[in-house]
């Protein structure tokens, strides 16, 4: 466009326009999830802890024996939450008192016996859920998600007052831990959790207080 015989130069009596602002630095950022050393001084239960898990299991919710028998299997044969939801009737012979131990994380499968306590449990369970194939199952008749196993035994840790919280791996690493203070044999224990490297086993007997035993003699 001409103006006094000259071109008008781009842009002139145009509005300056405003700066762009910067986004200010959102406020909202999650805190640092706590490492587990700095929440609890151990990762594994006692015996007797974990029996003061199975009564207050019962207080939970609506399914108490359901509960119960799920912490006693998990204690009992070191499972894993993935292991102990895909868990299903064909892999639990009742007559024989055998159960077979699917191991995921590329783990060795084994048969493990089930003893009283826990052929009486699975009995009442079947009783209860008789249509359904997996041993650990919702209202719905649906398997129980791993998500669902991690809150229940939260809160069964909160109601048996426990002084750190806890979550289902401290199940298998109570079981190994006992197997190891009742001088159970290393190698035994390995194919019992279904480890692949004995130096993952390696680690319960190295804390078990039976290694020193007679250094004192007063």
């Amino acid at each position: 466009m001409l103006e006094n015989g000259k071109v008008r130069p781009r842009g002139r009596n145009r509005k300056a326009s405003a700066p762009r602002s910067r986004a200010a630095p959102s406020s909202a950022i999650p805190p640092r999830r706590l490492s587990n050393a700095s929440r609890r001084s151990r990762e594994y239960l006692t015996p007797d802890e974990v029996e003061k898990l199975l009564q207050a299991s019962g207080k939970v919710g609506r399914h108490g024996a359901r509960d119960r028998t799920l912490i006693l299997l998990a204690y009992r044969h070191g499972l894993r939450v993935s292991e102990l939801v895909a868990m299903r009737w064909d892999q639990v012979d009742l007559k024989a008192g055998l159960v077979h131990v699917a191991r995921l994380k590329n783990g060795l499968a084994s048969n493990h016996p089930i003893r009283g306590p826990e052929l009486r449990a699975l009995r009442e369970l079947r009783r209860e859920y008789p249509e359904s194939p997996y041993l650990f199952v919702t209202e719905r008749g649906g398997p129980m998600t791993p998500a669902t196993v991690r809150k229940l035994i939260t809160r069964a840790g909160e109601l048996a007052k426990f002084p750190f919280p806890i979550h289902p791996h401290m199940l298998r690493h109570a079981c190994g831990f006992k197997l190891a203070s009742e001088g159970q044999d290393t190698r035994a224990i390995q194919q019992y959790l279904g480890h692949k490297n004995i130096t993952h086993t390696a680690r319960y007997t190295e804390l078990s207080p039976d290694r020193f035993k007679g250094f004192w003699k007063d």
